[in-house]
């Protein structure tokens, strides 16, 4: 039996999660945007997926992209390329990823954002401050070549110089179904600053509690082609609990750990979290299952 060993990284940052949709409000200007450069698009694999993220403005605000190219270039040091169109659709390149953004002067659907403050732990005043929100940004990273942390890292990039130039209230993100506000992603950010992924910015982490005992699950683990992580009915904290599957993922994402039914797994020399898989409680199809 293997045990896989995993390295503590403590940083409590909640984040929360729903399910996304498109609307046809929506369609026109996403299938404007993807004109842009379909000639470029490359055939979508498991291995590369299409990031998108939609950044949220209050009170007719937006973004300006020239500032966001200049932060991109002076914070971050990286060199954007093969710039076309302008303030409000723009493709370009980074580091051989394609990049694009385009302003969308609509709300996200009420009902979206509903269904997922239900979640949203981290953001209490949620509702309040998007019910009158004024437009939104389509901000996508393309299929590459790059690994998915990368891209993902890059995505976060992206947001964070988009955060740092204009009054966005906060992102919701798409196939990870991620609501964070503005200024928890900005902290969340620290990371990638200390040459770490900030995977509470890219995974939702669940919590609930329930009468047999305390449960916690991930949800976008299957973005990195990895099984989604649940604990049931443990006798820990809820905090105890997140940080137990913050360090879990942080590992598995930075190492690219694949997690077996019949190994176990510890923080510790001495400790051995028996591994198994069937199917998930508060997640669809299979999970990895961890007794705590």
């Amino acid at each position: 039996m293997q045990t896989i060993r995993c390295s503590i990284i403590t940083k409590t940052i909640i984040i929360c999660t729903g399910l996304i949709t498109f609307h046809n409000t929506n369609t026109y200007s996403i299938m404007g945007l993807f004109d842009l450069f379909k000639t470029r698009r490359k055939t979508e694999s498991q291995e590369s997926k299409i990031l998108l993220a939609m950044p949220i403005f209050n009170n007719g605000d937006s973004y300006e992209i020239d500032k966001v190219i200049e932060h991109l270039k002076t914070h971050w040091a990286l060199d954007v390329t093969d710039f076309e169109g302008g303030q409000e659709t723009a493709v370009f390149k980074i580091d051989g990823e394609t990049i694009a953004i385009a302003s969308m002067p609509v709300q996200i659907p009420q009902g979206d954002i509903e269904g997922t403050a239900q979640y949203a732990y981290n953001w209490p005043t949620v509702l309040e401050d998007l019910k009158d929100h004024t437009g939104h940004v389509l901000v996508t990273i393309m299929t590459g070549q790059k690994s998915i942390p990368e891209r993902f890292e890059l995505l976060s990039r992206v947001l964070y110089s988009m955060f740092k130039t204009s009054d966005v209230v906060g992102v919701y993100q798409g196939n990870q179904s991620l609501l964070i506000p503005k200024q928890q992603y900005i902290d969340g950010i620290d990371m990638l600053e200390e040459n770490s992924f900030p995977v509470m910015l890219w995974i939702y982490f669940g919590l609930r509690k329930l009468e047999t005992g305390n449960c916690a699950y991930t949800y976008g683990l299957k973005d990195f082609n990895k099984q989604e992580i649940e604990i049931i009915d443990s006798k820990l904290s809820l905090e105890e609990l997140y940080d137990f599957l913050l360090n879990i993922t942080s590992y598995i994402i930075e190492n690219d750990v694949v997690l077996k039914s019949g190994e176990t797994i510890g923080s510790t020399a001495d400790q051995k979290i028996s591994i198994t898989s069937s199917k998930g409680i508060f997640v669809e199809g299979e999970s990895i299952k961890l007794t705590l």
